[in-house]
């Protein structure tokens, strides 16, 4: 089932209409979970980080043992042809993706050279304002490198992020805010995520265990360019109980705010709001 609607789907060359089948069951990537995606976003006629998000599919590709069959600027270049299709007040979620066809040594490991390449175009709205979430703790981890390739955007890592969110939502919060090995704070189950206290921006120091997003390094970017200082460092659940204010930053959404940690409420902040229009104000001097 698609999360959203409207869809396109480039598939062996060309575009098609609608949500078309491109895996087959005896595909590598059915049976044994070698699939990678990215996503990124098409508001108000602009698609920041297009490029970062093309160049990042093709990394995760190849942590997968796959050899990307695209380039970065043939990615680009299909993208924009299927966007050309919707009109520029739609919000589209852009989601180009590999996985492997054919299976290599003792049939687990991929046949580097044989890879499926789709991208599929999905009318997702942009959350609202005034939207924003609440997080809790999960019994569920990160894991490392050693045990999972999370040097990659694989589909196989977030049947783990899905138990995470289903635990928090059956304690009646929106997300979770995830320990790594070690029980210090990674992000959350969906998107990075930031604390403010005492105006200093705190976020998880990328450690190996998650994917330090596109998006969290451009908010972070556009915070020190504004002289506001941003500490990547090792966060605890205590730091963010304490904090003034909490924002998750996702490709989805861009910036959502947290109202609430467990028993723990915040405002949204002035750094939240600011850290929103930054993005949007500098989205908005990048072409298509």
């Amino acid at each position: 089932m698609a999360t959203g609607q409207d869809i396109r789907t480039y598939f062996e060359g060309q575009w098609h209409a609608g949500d078309v089948p491109i895996m087959r069951a005896a595909d590598h990537g059915a049976w044994l979970g070698t699939t990678v995606f990215d996503g990124a976003r098409f508001v108000n006629g602009l698609v920041p980080d297009l490029r970062a998000h093309c160049d990042r599919v093709n990394r995760s590709a190849e942590a997968l043992m796959m050899t990307p069959s695209v380039s970065t600027d043939d990615m680009v270049a299909i993208i924009r042809e299927g966007l050309s299709a919707y009109p520029k007040d739609t919000a589209v979620y852009i989601r180009p993706m590999y996985w492997a066809l054919d299976a290599g040594y003792m049939a687990i490991v991929p046949s580097a050279e044989t890879v499926g390449f789709a991208v599929s175009l999905e009318a997702i709205p942009m959350a609202a304002p005034n939207a924003s979430t609440t997080l809790t703790t999960t019994r569920f981890r990160r894991p490392v490198l050693e045990d999972a390739v999370v040097n990659a955007k694989a589909g196989c890592l977030y049947p783990n992020n899905a138990r995470m969110l289903a635990e928090a939502r059956s304690k009646g919060f929106g997300n979770a805010l995830v320990c790594d090995a070690m029980g210090n704070v990674a992000e959350t189950a969906t998107a990075n995520v930031f604390m403010v206290r005492d105006g200093t921006v705190f976020t998880p120091i990328p450690n190996g265990t998650f994917l330090a997003g596109i998006t969290r390094a451009r908010h972070m970017m556009h915070l020190r360019a504004e002289g506001v200082d941003v500490v990547e460092s090792v966060l605890s659940f205590e730091d963010f109980k304490e904090a003034d204010e909490v924002f998750l930053s996702g490709n989805m959404m861009k910036v959502t705010p947290v109202t609430a940690f467990d028993e723990r409420s915040y405002q949204v902040g002035p750094i939240t709001r600011q850290v929103r229009e930054m993005y949007w104000d500098w989205a908005a001097s990048e072409s298509l």
